[in-house]
């Protein structure tokens, strides 16, 4: 035997050393990838297009620029998504908007990749009741020489082995005393909720298109009713004018005339903001570019549904019964039991099938140089060898350190935790529910009034108007008139599309947001 090499020992012991220290070293240099200092601004290493490099440590911050925290601009990040085709000639109404947000807002295909990846785990689930067959093949090749002295001279002998195997595996589950089911029943309960989940996804954004759309309505109504009032306001300027120039008017009723006419054409661009301000909303609600421009067709005024006027106990029925959280609350729960009754059959035996079958070939060749005595100076050997074998056993579970216990406490603790999830939301909908027809009862109350307020605002102005113009009444009256017309319309265009929004609100409250989507844009309760 061959002494053993004295500075092994010490130079295994130092490349240890050295490997160490250089790992420790790259470990604490990944601080690099960090910014500097927390008052200072991170300059990341960037590629020709603006891309961030992974993994490159930051550069300082340049002397002309200390204090810039602007992050590089990735041109592959520049491009805009294009608008949605939609025809810019057609005028879209409310149903026609839903549509569109439908099939074109991001949140709706969320929604559906989230339901058909619930679904696949639930086939997942249920493949657990097929059998798991497998196949392996595996080969190797062996190749060696080796001499020795002898008396005769050197003798050598090269060997060869190579050989294949290859099997065919299957392992089948019959009986877990119901430990699958529980784990499909929870997964299928789960796919449920998910589902539920979509249909809440269309019922929000159904919710939040209605609204946006009743809002834009409401400012388009009040930059209409501004331009009426614009023009009242140059009439009674032009009466003012009339009035001074027969001698009959002063110069400080002109100057109110102006000032009111001034003050018209301030809510005028005021009103004209927030109309573009509601038409934008209108368009990030429904999921498109602001590019696309739609245009948006007027609904037509009509008097409010009867139906709108429901009691709250058919409306809190209602909701239990069909409220998207209530009912996927109502499948977590049963979900939650499922994997109690799952969690509960892992104490129980197991009964299993496994069965392979396998073949094997191979071959050797040995050759010896020289021959000694009658020994041939070659071999070879080849052959094959095949079998298969079935066993049926059972396994029971002894000791595994109250692995099982402890998720059965967890399962249970899940089922309780969903239990009063469910009772919060059906409590949650009640109150929901009631503050939502509590909201749409004072529109319709505060509609009823400012249509009533706006008749008689009406009244006042022609009145006030026409007694100025016959040098009756004065120019402060006509204006006061005509500010309070422009008040009141606008308080009823509010209150009209406020009523409509209410609605929508209460629908989505009751579960129902899904059936507004009457052919006129009118809630369908």
């Amino acid at each position: 035997m061959r002494k053993p090499d004295s500075l092994a020992i010490p130079l295994t012991l130092a490349a240890l050393t050295m490997t160490t220290v250089m790992l420790a070293g790259c470990a604490t240099a990944s601080l690099d990838l960090a910014p500097p200092a927390s008052d200072r601004p991170w300059q990341p290493v960037t590629t020709s297009a603006g891309e961030i490099v992974p993994g490159a440590a930051s550069k300082p911050a340049p002397a002309s620029r200390p204090s810039d925290y602007t992050l590089p601009a990735n041109t592959a990040l520049a491009s805009v998504p294009p608008p949605a085709a939609l025809d810019t000639t057609h005028a879209y109404t409310l149903p026609e908007l839903i549509d569109v947000a439908e099939s074109t807002n991001p949140l709706t295909r969320i929604a559906w990749n989230d339901a058909r990846n619930a679904a696949l785990a639930a086939g997942i689930a249920r493949s657990s009741y097929l059998p798991y067959i497998s196949a392996a093949a595996m080969g190797g090749y062996q190749n060696g020489h080796s001499a020795s002295p002898t008396a005769l001279g050197t003798l050598g002998a090269n060997a060869s082995t190579h050989g294949a195997i290859s099997v065919l595996s299957l392992q089948w589950l019959l009986f877990d005393f119901g430990e699958r089911a529980g784990i499909v029943d929870a997964a299928e309960q789960a796919s449920i909720a998910a589902n539920i989940g979509f249909t809440a996804a269309h019922q929000k954004i159904i919710h939040d298109v209605s609204t946006a759309f009743y809002r834009y309505q409401a400012a388009r109504s009040r930059a209409t009713t501004v331009q009426q009032a614009m023009r009242n306001a140059d009439a009674v300027l032009a009466a003012a004018k009339a009035r001074y120039q027969r001698g009959i008017g002063t110069v400080v009723e002109v100057a109110q005339a102006t000032q009111n006419r001034a003050q018209t054409n301030l809510a005028t661009v005021q009103a004209q903001g927030a109309e573009t301000d509601a038409y934008l909303a209108l368009v990030t609600a429904i999921g498109i570019s602001p590019l696309s421009r739609p245009s948006i067709a007027e609904m037509p005024v009509r008097p409010l549904s009867p139906a709108m006027r429901s009691t709250i106990g058919q409306i809190v029925e209602l909701a239990i019964a069909s409220r998207p959280d209530v009912l996927a609350a109502y499948a977590i729960e049963r979900a939650s039991q499922a994997r109690v009754r799952a969690a509960e059959a892992g104490f129980m035996p197991k009964v299993f099938m496994s069965a392979f079958t396998s073949y094997a070939s191979g071959g050797s060749a040995i050759t010896a140089i020289p021959p000694i005595g009658q020994q041939p100076p070659t071999v070879n050997l080849n052959g094959y060898r095949y079998g298969a074998s079935v066993f049926l056993g059972v396994t029971v579970p002894i000791y595994d350190g109250g692995v099982r216990s402890a998720v059965l406490a967890q399962a249970r603790n899940d089922a309780d935790s969903a239990s009063a999830r469910l009772t919060r939301a059906k409590e949650e909908s009640v109150r929901q529910v009631v503050v939502s027809q509590s909201a749409l009862e004072s529109s319709l109350a505060a509609y009823d009034a400012a249509r009533a307020l706006a008749e008689a605002a009406q009244t006042t102005y022609d009145a006030a108007f026409a007694a100025y113009s016959k040098g009756v009444g004065s120019v402060t009256e006509a204006n006061l008139a005509q500010n309070q017309l422009l008040l009141a319309r606008n308080a009823s265009a509010d209150a009209y599309n406020g009523a409509l929004a209410a609605a929508a609100t209460l629908a989505l409250a009751t579960g129902s947001a899904g059936a507004v989507r009457n052919g006129d844009g009118w809630p369908a309760r």
